[in-house]
């Protein structure tokens, strides 16, 4: 390590006791640690076995699978110069373009497998854990041991390549006032101790919660007022720890009625609401508090590589609408008409400029006072893809039209009196079978149809924080000195008729 911080004791043991980068099997049995987990008034005993998350569990422990495959080792893992282990390049520290440009291939590997489906993949919140070790010397300043506690939690989740998640939001009670109105708006500490504080409130959405292994919290700056210091802080938590109630919305993609959900049932990663019950957080789990200025300038600073983790997801996911899109219109032999082809044309354009949108995050890389290299953050990137994304989605339904509300189930197909009608008036266009248009139609119904894709591009729209909030901040932030100075010496004589 190249920092003033010194080993501790509890980095120590991570270098003898630390596994790596994690298996399927190690993913698996890591959620299984008693967690309370609560679906439709039911508390969950394993989320590995239930039908509302055995999906997703499976798909990701085949993620891990692939961080140990020959083709993707190197790619997704590297050899730690101190304990010898390999950990996963999501925790890479980069302090070159050449080990950032390692990151984008390892994100790349993530969000190409997941169709870029998976907005909390683990991968999204190990850069978050960088960009917090980042900023540890700010946080250093806001207490003594916080700094240091940055560092340790970065090793922790290294060495044991833990998934995570994280809770920003506050409840939805009512808007129009504050938490000095109502301290229940917000996630508060009701007691300091001599080894940790004690915290009450509640935190949404916290996605892919109920399969993460730990919790981190790390907004609250919209608390900066001097009377609610109590609400701004940044701590971390195991999952099953005590007190710790994880309530889970509706599972999507219900196999009730036999009709293939492929996508929904492989990621729908969950969305959860958490009450802290008088949790209790030990010191060293806590990373700054009642400094909401310091907060907000921290939340900017610990997000570049999770920023950069996120786009190349997105360019992944704007080709799965293009291919699907391109592949609906084959099926029903309308590729060649102009009004498609303009469309399909629109499609590919979006995703060309994701693709220079991630090109140019890494072109124009800086290195941060924390001595990593990152890349450029621009509220500009996030606000672009919030509002695209909807259009992707409306552009697949009009090529899908009413076909991706009437397709036959797999039992469907399977029915030998049926049968015959399905290949008669439900095939696809130049040869293509009924089994395979359907499941075409399945894959676009997923992404543009039922709740599951909503509940996408819900995501889409909301994960990077308030539209409106960024582009101000975005207006606010631009060197426009320049600019305005050019023009008000052009309008400072009479303009040349």
């Amino acid at each position: 390590m190249t920092d003033t911080y010194a080993k501790t004791q509890f980095e120590q043991v991570l270098l003898t006791s630390g596994l790596g980068a994690l298996t399927g099997e190690r993913y698996k049995e890591s959620l299984r640690d008693g967690r309370e987990v609560w679906l439709n008034g039911e508390r969950i005993e394993d989320v590995t076995v239930h039908p509302a998350f055995k999906g997703t569990v499976d798909r990701l422990a085949e993620l891990y699978d692939l961080q140990h495959s020959e083709g993707l080792r190197d790619v997704m893992t590297y050899v730690d110069e101190d304990s010898g282990i390999r950990l996963s390049k999501s925790y890479l520290l980069p302090r070159t373009l050449d080990e950032l440009k390692e990151k984008y291939a390892n994100s790349h590997a993530w969000m190409q497998n997941t169709w870029g489906q998976l907005g909390r993949s683990p991968d999204y919140m190990a850069n978050v854990v960088v960009g917090l070790y980042d900023f540890r010397d700010e946080l250093e300043g806001n207490r003594e041991g916080f700094g240091q506690n940055a560092v340790d939690y970065w090793k922790h989740c290294a060495y044991n390549d833990l998934a995570l998640t994280h809770a920003l939001g506050d409840p939805q009670i009512d808007r129009s006032k504050s938490v000095l109105d109502d301290p229940d708006q917000g996630l508060r500490i009701i007691e300091e101790r001599e080894d940790g504080i004690v915290v009450r409130g509640a935190k949404q959405l916290a996605t892919l919660a109920p399969l993460s292994n730990e919790v981190l919290s790390y907004l609250s700056a919209s608390f900066a007022v001097r009377e609610a210091e109590e609400f701004v802080l940044w701590f971390a938590l195991p999952m099953n720890t005590p007190g710790l109630k994880i309530l889970c919305r509706e599972p999507l993609g219900d196999h009730e009625w036999g009709h293939g959900h492929p996508f929904a049932r492989q990621y729908d990663e969950q969305d959860s609401m958490l009450f802290f019950d008088d949790v209790f957080i030990p010191w060293q789990r806590v990373f700054l508090m009642h400094d909401g200025p310091l907060a907000l300038t921290g939340l900017r600073r610990i997000t570049p590589w999770a920023g950069y983790s996120s786009h190349i997801r997105f360019e992944q996911r704007m080709k799965t609408y293009l291919g699907v899109a391109s592949l609906v219109a084959d099926s029903i032999g309308v590729s060649g008409f102009r009004n498609i082809q303009e469309q399909l044309g629109e499609m590919t354009s979006v995703v060309e400029i994701a693709r220079f949108l991630t090109l140019a995050t890494e072109a124009q890389h800086t290195t941060t006072s924390g001595g990593l290299v990152a890349p450029v953050s621009s509220p500009a990137v996030g606000v672009y893809s919030a509002n695209i994304s909807g259009r992707m989605q409306e552009i697949l339904r009009r090529i899908a039209a009413s076909g991706m509300l009437m397709q036959p189930s797999q039992a469907d197909l399977d029915s030998e009196e049926l049968r015959p009608f399905l290949e008669k008036y439900m095939k696809g266009a130049d040869g293509m079978g009924v089994d395979e248009k359907a499941r075409i139609f399945r894959l676009a119904w997923d992404l543009a149809g039922d709740g599951f894709g909503q509940r996408q591009e819900l995501y889409e729209f909301l994960h990077r924080g308030d539209v409106t909030r960024n582009l101000i901040g975005l207006y606010h932030r631009y060197d426009k000195s320049d600019l305005i100075g050019r023009i008000k010496t052009m309008v400072s004589a009479p303009l040349p008729e």
